[in-house]
């Protein structure tokens, strides 16, 4: 039986490295097209009633004409998609959520939704370290003064220098696939690392951190980095009272989510001096729009959101993904499903 796949790659989970991880993990005849999307040069959005898409909803309806499974990091599976697709069973999301599809319109339609957990945790866990250390070393300053021409001795003036790492206590908001990995590689630099995470039990952290409560956690942390999900519990949970319970000199680190965290808080508590720094790589609103706080607060350092941005996790999101359809194709339950009937078998 040949089964029909849609690649609907981008430039960064590029079709040929979807195309070869089907080729090489899915033990069947495969049909596969191609729909390449623009993203990462023209950004996601939202797109009908889903978010952090790119806007191709009437080429991928033609694309997925006569289509079994379709396999994509950013192609938007809204419900007008989901009625001119009847015969779509299986739609592979190369990412850690999948909030480029609309779960409910997909179960309804009888089309199960897989997604790619810990895809780039490696790459992020990474990218927070470089973060703490370019905000609290001012690296990215220091480098623009140096750039323009500018050698300036007051970086070294003990009220504008930052902690060291080792000895510090830091406090990780949530520990899944990237806190977990933040954990290990902070002991690697001597740092005593605190977790809030509701889900986790002190016998899984081990000796690697200490469990403890938010206010706890908050109260005794120089540095705080957030690595939770987006939940009606966790959108804003750390606000105005939770930056000004930190030690004043304290650093905040986000590579999570936007919502996570007030950003005028933060900016008003970096104006106020009470925070030493900040590195965010995620945003209320991306791109950040003109006039934003974020542009004019001192002591920020931030990067696009790409944390994740690794070529191991565009490999990774493409073998998961795969692996997804030789499950399908072998009958087997699917590893990752967030919505859609169990499938039993190809076409089932």
């Amino acid at each position: 039986m040949t089964i029909r796949v849609l690649a609907a790659g981008d430039q960064f989970v590029l079709n040929r490295l979807l195309i070869d991880a089907l080729r090489r993990e899915v033990p069947a005849e495969l049909e596969i097209s191609e729909l390449e999307l623009p993203w990462p040069v023209v950004p996601f959005g939202r797109v009908g009633e889903v978010d952090e898409a790119s806007d191709v909803e009437d080429e991928l309806i033609e694309s997925l004409r006569g289509v079994d499974v379709c396999v994509t990091q950013m192609a938007p599976l809204t419900r007008r998609v989901l009625e001119a697709s009847p015969d779509l069973k299986l739609f592979c999301v190369s990412r850690g959520g999948p909030v480029n599809a609309n779960l409910e319109a997909a179960t309804e339609a009888g089309v199960a939704v897989t997604f790619a957990p810990g895809r780039n945790a490696v790459a992020t866990a990474e990218h927070t370290l470089a973060m703490l250390l370019a905000a609290t070393r001012r690296i990215p300053p220091t480098h623009a003064d140096l750039a323009s021409g500018t050698w300036r001795g007051d970086y070294y003036v003990y009220d504008n220098v930052g902690p060291e790492l080792e000895g510090a206590t830091v406090g990780l908001v949530g520990y899944g696939a990237i806190g977990s990995r933040v954990a290990r590689m902070l002991t690697g630099f001597g740092a005593h690392v605190l977790v809030f995470d509701p889900y986790v039990s002190q016998d899984l952290l081990g000796s690697a951190a200490e469990k403890v409560e938010l206010d706890e956690l908050l109260a005794r942390s120089r540095f705080l980095s957030l690595h939770a999900r987006v939940t009606p519990e966790t959108t804003g949970m750390i606000g105005a009272a939770e930056l000004a319970a930190l030690p004043r000199g304290a650093v905040v680190v986000n590579c999570a989510r936007g919502a996570l965290l007030d950003y005028d808080a933060l900016c008003d508590a970096l104006n106020s001096g009470h925070l030493f720094g900040a590195g965010l790589d995620v945003f209320p609103a991306e791109p950040i729009p003109a006039g934003s706080r974020l542009l004019t607060t001192p002591n920020i350092v931030m990067t696009p959101h790409l944390a994740g941005a690794s070529k191991e996790t565009a490999a990774n999101a493409a073998r998961i993904v795969a692996q997804e359809v030789a499950r399908y194709v072998r009958g087997e339950p699917l590893a990752h499903q967030a919505a859609g009937p169990a499938l039993t078998a190809a076409g089932g």
